[in-house]
């Protein structure tokens, strides 16, 4: 998919989950579930490559790196990735960009850091000299209201989308009431879960177009691989431990035979 699908995506007037990738075998695995947009997160870098929580500093090259990796398992399927380090001015946050472009991402997810303006002019320079790339920029601030100053600005200086830092999802309707026809991404970190969360239907009559899932599919695999580990440790196998079969795991960057499809089909149900 080009730029261009990414970005009806945003103003479809539905939600199009994106969840996080870190491999090619979770990229195949989104991709066979149904997903028509993935995210590569720099949270799911440092936990896949690191080891660690993330840190906020998983360089530009790294995810451009990780991103050339999934593609042929993405058979066409946008892939978004965050753009936290590499970005300091116009001219750096451009050659980055060329640089994500080259590594087949579609989208990037701009952190704004500190200077809002700094970040409008990242932004301007971004969509005029690279436009082939989808730009979400995230906004957050010192409060509602500097958040919503800050949509403003960069949907003015011309982002694809933006995505409110620290909002709540009930607390959306009044950054529609101030932006209206500005399209929005949320982000349902694993750290923020429970109530006020809206339904589909609800995000979309706010002008949600994407709803990002970073580290949903990296924390179940970690939790799965513990498991394992344990029973192998106390066991001597892991037996009692769900796991999937390897036939199917042979074929996860194939085209699967039908009924490995449904093999798959009953493991993700």
């Amino acid at each position: 998919m080009t730029a261009a699908d990414l970005r009806a995506m945003l103003v479809a007037g539905h939600v199009t989950h994106a969840p996080g990738v870190y491999d090619p075998a979770s990229a195949a695995l989104a991709v066979r579930a149904g997903h028509r947009a993935v995210h590569l997160s720099g949270p799911a870098i440092s936990a896949t490559m690191l080891g660690r929580p993330d840190l906020g500093f998983a360089p530009a090259t790294q995810i451009a790196d990780r991103a050339a990796t999934l593609l042929p398992a993405l058979g066409g399927v946008p892939l978004l990735a965050d753009a936290d380090v590499g970005y300091d001015d116009p001219d750096h946050a451009v050659w980055t960009a060329l640089a994500y472009r080259r590594a087949g991402i579609s989208g990037l997810c701009l952190d704004d850091g500190d200077d809002a303006g700094l970040t409008a002019a990242r932004i301007a320079a971004l969509v005029e000299r690279v436009p082939e790339v989808v730009l979400i920029a995230r906004a957050g601030g010192r409060g509602l209201d500097e958040t919503f100053e800050r949509c403003r600005a960069y949907a003015a200086a011309g982002a694809d989308a933006v995505l409110p830092v620290g909002v709540r999802e009930a607390d959306l309707g009044r950054l529609r009431a101030a932006l209206p026809g500005v399209p929005m991404v949320v982000c349902r970190s694993e750290a923020a879960t429970g109530g006020g969360r809206l339904t589909g239907a609800e995000l979309a009559g706010l002008g949600v177009g994407l709803v990002l899932h970073p580290l949903a599919a990296v924390l179940a695999a970690l939790r799965a691989a513990s498991l394992a580990y344990r029973a192998i440790a106390e066991e001597g196998d892991a037996e009692r431990v769900d796991r999937m079969p390897p036939a199917v795991y042979a074929t996860l960057t194939d085209r699967p035979e039908p009924e490995i499809t449904a093999e798959i089909n009953k493991i993700d149900t």
